[in-house]
């Protein structure tokens, strides 16, 4: 498959320098440890583009360990800091979607907090956009992570790709940038069982790639073990491919033809060898175990696609935010389709953006 950098056209329309507003969409949960620091070395990062002003939208996502008040006070320090307060833990690909909801930047870059998305890679996704790309996307060039979960994470995104009409990148997480264009049409997609980087990916735009080398975490403990890994995989396969209800009907054709095998085994062994042939328990046995195993497999596979439509079908809100603590009283308009109060003030003169 081409990479994605070589599909975008081949004029791009360079973007004037200037006090464009970059926003950071920040995801955090549970990193008490971490977060300081993070921050500082974001900032530090920041100081190489001057020209542009920033807003940095931190999403706390039903956090217990005392992260929102180390986001209150760099809130109090920081006028281009926002924090949105989940009033409970939504997941990641949530925290994801309110975050870009409420950024009002001309681009808006996604990262997590962890130190694993280096903040200077930041700014090469900000040049590539600055140079004419919509979306760029951050790929692995390589990963410090477990054998098991660099060859998990390896086999999940070809096969994905392999399996949906989507050409979702390889090797990529939610590290990228968005145009503002990207972001707005981002916000249409309201699914509950979501998977971003497919979304993104299928929603075309001039797209591009930055390689980067992944660092270790900072602090603290993965937030994605081995389940939730698991139902990112579920979810970003039952949304953007059918594949798994063509493996029934494939799987299907193979048990009939399994079947038809035995049958034809069975009246040769009664006409050809009479004598041997006893009515066996074993191969009894096998048959109704084998066909009840892959009638079970297929009923969860349907039961998979019928309980993302009766989730989409009840229509409940993505997620319910708490408060919004912003520096000053400067606010934010609402999100779109969704209800949020209005920032609460930590400190401050309120005059804009702030520090570029």
């Amino acid at each position: 498959m081409p990479d994605i950098s070589r599909r975008a056209p081949q004029v791009h329309v360079p973007r004037q320098r200037g006090a464009a507003l970059v926003s950071y969409v920040l995801p955090v949960f549970n990193e008490f440890d971490g977060i300081r620091h993070f921050h500082q070395e974001l900032v530090a990062a920041l100081r190489e583009r001057p020209e542009y002003a920033y807003e940095l939208v931190y999403v706390n996502d039903g956090s217990s360990d005392g992260t929102l008040a180390v986001l209150e006070d760099i809130a109090k320090d920081d006028r281009r800091v926002r924090v949105v307060d989940f009033a409970r833990n939504f997941g990641h690909q949530m925290a994801i979607t309110a975050g870009i909801d409420v950024a009002r930047g001309d681009a808006v870059v996604v990262m997590d907090t962890d130190l694993q998305d280096p903040p200077r890679v930041s700014l090469e996704l900000i040049d590539a956009w600055r140079d004419g790309a919509e979306i760029v996307h951050a790929r692995r060039r390589s990963r410090q992570d477990t054998f098991f979960k660099r060859t998990t994470a390896h086999a999940f995104y070809r096969v994905l790709r392999s399996s949906t009409d989507v050409d979702i990148p390889l090797d990529t997480g939610d590290f990228r940038l968005m145009d503002r264009r990207a972001a707005d049409e981002l916000r249409r997609f309201r699914e509950r069982s979501r998977f971003v980087r497919g979304m993104v990916a299928s929603m075309g735009f001039r797209q591009s790639e930055v390689h980067f080398d992944r660092d270790e975490r900072f602090a603290g403990e993965t937030k994605y073990p081995l389940k939730k890994m698991a139902r990112l995989a579920v979810d970003g396969l039952t949304g953007f491919s059918t594949a798994p209800l063509r493996l029934i009907t494939k799987l299907g054709f193979g048990v009939l033809a399994l079947s038809l095998l035995g049958i034809l085994y069975a009246l040769g062994m009664k006409v050809l060898r009479p004598d041997i042939t006893v009515s066996g328990w074993t191969m009894l046995m096998v048959v109704v175990l084998f066909l009840g195993g892959v009638q079970m497999l297929s009923l969860g596979v349907l039961g998979s696609y019928i309980g993302r439509t009766y989730s989409e079908v009840q229509g409940r809100p993505l997620y319910t935010v708490r408060q919004i603590i912003a520096h000053g009283t400067d606010t934010a308009p609402a999100p779109v389709h969704v209800s949020v109060p209005a920032p609460v003030s930590v400190g401050g003169d309120g005059t804009g953006h702030g520090d570029r």
